[in-house]
């Protein structure tokens, strides 16, 4: 069989289980004639697990209008926020604090997101995490 021409990458972020028709899905596959629903009801399928998750999707368009998608790990900020069980981190990062976390939480998270991240060990990843962290207003243990 011959090779598929990749005509397009895009690359969505989407709550877990509730990708639909509308914005931002809709305008993103349509303007590359792809099927719409075809797509948001195998993405629910995919992801119906992680209810409430931000899972990203990287969806390959073919030049015959097909495609095929990948999802990922929910990205570093969601799981932040899951791990404190806060709703959104800091509007003033450098003033008010959203919260700590600490060193195990630290390598929790990073353990969790390491085949996404760019980073050769585990401290490499724990120090990704936790610059997206204290963006977020977010204080790191430093034991």
């Amino acid at each position: 069989m011959a090779k598929k021409r990749v005509t397009a990458i895009i690359k969505l972020q989407i709550p877990a289980g509730k990708a639909t028709p509308g914005q931002p899905i809709g305008p993103a596959l349509g303007q590359h004639g792809l099927n719409i629903m075809a797509f948001c009801k195998e993405y629910n399928e995919r992801t119906a697990s992680q209810e409430g998750f931000i899972i990203p999707a990287e969806i390959t368009v073919y030049h015959d209008r097909s495609f095929t998608f990948v999802t990922k790990q929910p990205p570093v900020s969601d799981l932040v926020r899951r791990t404190l069980g806060i709703d959104k981190g800091s509007s003033t990062p450098r003033r008010t604090k959203a919260g700590t976390l600490t060193k195990e939480q630290l390598y929790e998270v990073a353990r969790s997101k390491m085949k996404d991240l760019n980073a050769q060990d585990i401290d490499a990843a724990a120090s990704i995490v936790a610059g997206t962290a204290r963006s977020m207003g977010i204080d790191v243990q430093s034991d």
